[in-house]
């Protein structure tokens, strides 16, 4: 009988492929993150243009991590539960990003937004232009977290609320929200993940100012121009491990909700 389970053939090939692609590169990073000293690596990532690049990169991704955690949700809503023209359409601009080189998304949004913008607003060498760059590229994940989640919702348990006399704001606060939150936390966390690692869409709209506009991949580009690559890697070492924490807090929480919820149930 077909019981859906691999076997230990399939658990070795997935395990051989992770090492492959994950891991030992990911091996690689730190130890040669290390490879001239532990102190050396503390210095490279205890550097004030380290630490200040650092912090402008996990803000700006928090920052843009919880717009599309509402944005995206939001977006999510519409194209499940309303009908309008274009729907389609806009179905498919949502992974725009995902198939777009970013380099374009960058150039576009320097012609936006940049010294001639033709809409008067200039953000180029900000950090709100960090931000709008960041939320093009990560807007996709939250989306398509959240919206088979709300394919799949029990609409009947809305109706049974609404028939009791909640209104919109209690049945999303109380039924809707604990059946998305795992999703939107999940969407929320692959968004900052992606955001504190991207290049391409803020090379030029971001202005690589020091202490202002600089982020870690840039600034990890800029170790390796001036023949320093283990500060380089060292301050990846320290945004993988950032990336990694926040994705595994966010996993907690999630599972935590689910586990709630079938406690409920």
């Amino acid at each position: 009988m077909f019981t859906g389970a691999v076997g230990p053939l399939g658990i070795g090939i997935a395990t051989l492929w992770l090492s492959l692609i994950v891991l030992l590169p990911l091996a690689a990073l730190a130890f040669h993150s290390v490879s001239d000293g532990l102190g050396t690596f503390v210095d490279a990532i205890t550097a004030p243009a380290a630490l200040a690049t650092l912090r402008i990169t996990v803000v700006v991704s928090l920052v843009v991590a919880a717009i599309n955690a509402v944005m995206g949700t939001v977006i999510a809503w519409v194209l499940v539960r309303d009908e309008f023209p274009g729907k389609k359409f806009v179905n498919a601009l949502i992974d725009l990003p995902f198939a777009l080189p970013t380099i374009v998304a960058s150039i576009v949004l320097l012609s936006l937004y940049g010294p001639q913008s033709p809409i008067g607003v200039q953000l180029n060498a900000t950090e709100p232009g960090l931000v709008v760059a960041l939320a093009f590229v990560t807007l996709p994940f939250v989306v398509r977290s959240v919206q088979p989640v709300l394919i799949e919702a029990d609409r009947e348990v809305e109706e049974a609320a609404a028939s009791l006399g909640a209104g919109n704001f209690t049945i999303f606060r109380t039924v809707v929200l604990p059946v998305l939150a795992p999703a939107v936390l999940g969407g929320t966390g692959l968004a900052f993940a992606r955001a504190i690692g991207e290049y391409g869409s803020i090379v030029l709209i971001g202005g690589n100012i020091p202490y202002k506009t600089q982020v870690a991949s840039q600034y990890i580009q800029q170790q390796i121009e001036i023949d320093r690559p283990v500060n380089a890697a060292a301050v990846s070492v320290a945004l993988l491990v950032i990336a990694f924490v926040v994705l595994f807090v966010l996993r907690l929480v999630a599972n935590r909700g689910l586990r709630r919820e079938e406690d409920d149930r």
